[in-house]
Parts: structure tokens; sequence; C-alpha cells
């Protein structure tokens, strides 16, 4: 597969894993599915990671590497001056700004897991917000979950939608990191389109 076509294929890879990112993120405002005041959620939700990391940030290379394969296989933009292996080149450029999204929105959701929710529990015949599981292992004691009473089932939804953003994060930082050094062997190769056409003429 050439260079170019190889490009396309990541970016249509990296435009649904977006949107999904997007999407838990926005979810993560609502724990447990209901709305709460903003002083209710947890600090790393406000970090963005889903929308800016794995979002916006992950739309610049997804688009790049989607205009890596077009009819006059110029790959930037349109501009058939701009030349096959400089658009190759440039393409790593935004492979390494979706590392770093992806890299970004990695970091955000480990905190996050690691952290815990945040969270209302009754300590005694006082009631309070706070961080309970932020010193301990939660994720292996279960059972320890019932201490946050509001919102309800805040525990399970911060988890499920943060090691969704994980997940996909790592993803989306392998599909980057593919396309440097696809974008290398474009850059150095050039792209195959070019020699199919010259091909076409020479015959």
């Amino acid at each position: 597969m050439c260079p170019g076509a190889f490009a396309k294929c990541l970016g249509i890879s990296l435009l649904p894993l977006s949107v999904v990112c997007v999407l838990c993120n926005i979810l993560l405002f609502f724990p447990g599915g209901t709305p709460v005041e903003s002083k209710r959620l947890s600090e790393e939700v406000w970090y963005f990671g889903g929308i800016l990391g794995s979002g916006v940030l992950m739309l610049f290379p997804a688009l790049v590497f989607l205009g890596l394969k077009n009819d006059d296989c110029s790959g930037c933009c349109g501009n058939a001056s701009c030349g096959r292996r400089f658009a190759m080149l440039s393409s790593i450029l935004f492979a390494g700004v979706g590392v770093l999204g992806a890299g970004y929105s990695v970091v955000v959701s480990v905190l996050a897991i690691k952290r815990g929710p945040l969270c209302q529990i009754s300590n005694g015949s006082e009631v309070e917000w706070k961080h309970p599981f932020e010193n301990s292992d939660y994720l292996s004691n279960s059972a320890s979950w019932k201490q946050c009473e509001q919102p309800a089932d805040v525990v399970h939804w911060n988890l499920s939608l943060f090691s969704v953003l994980l997940a996909l994060g790592l993803v989306q930082a392998v599909l980057c990191a593919v396309q440097v050094v696809n974008g290398l062997l474009g850059a150095l190769c050039g792209d195959c389109c070019g020699g199919s056409r010259g091909a076409q003429a020479t015959a």
C-alpha cells in the first residue's frame, strides 16, 4: 500500500475515535447520568482530556492524513505545488501533535482513575463532598464504592468513561506513531502513486 493511501486509512480510523472521546468527556459532566453543580465535578473532568487532547487536537492530524491521498497526489490541502515528499514530511509534525494530544488524554485519565470520583459521603452525622478513594486502592475493593452516596453509580460512571478515554488515547497515540514511520518512508521514498502515473504516461 502506498504511504499516502495508508495515511488516509489512519485518518479514517482517527476520526470516529475522536468523536467517541469527545462524547465520553461530555458524559463525564453528568456523573451517574444526572446533572450536578459544577463544583461537584471531579477536577480532572475540567481538564478536557477527551475534548481537547483526544478530540480537537486529534482532528488536525486526522484531516491532514486524509488529505495525503488526493487525486493529484499532492496531499497538501489540494495544492499540487507542495509536492508529495514535503506533504508526507509535514504529516510527521501533525502526527506529533496527535501523539501529544493523545498523551495528554491518557495522563488525565490515569490521574482521574487513580484519584477516584468526587462524591458525597457520610461521616457520622456530617455529609461532605470529597475524593474518598484518593489515598486507597479502590479498584481492587469494589465493596468500598458504596461510600459514594451521591451521585448514584458515580464510581462506575467515572471509571468506565475514563477507562474508555485511556484505551482510545493509547490507540490514537499508536496510530499517530505509526504515521511518523509511514511519513518518513513517504518522504524518503516518495508516494508510489507517482510511480504508477509515470508508468502510465510512459505507456
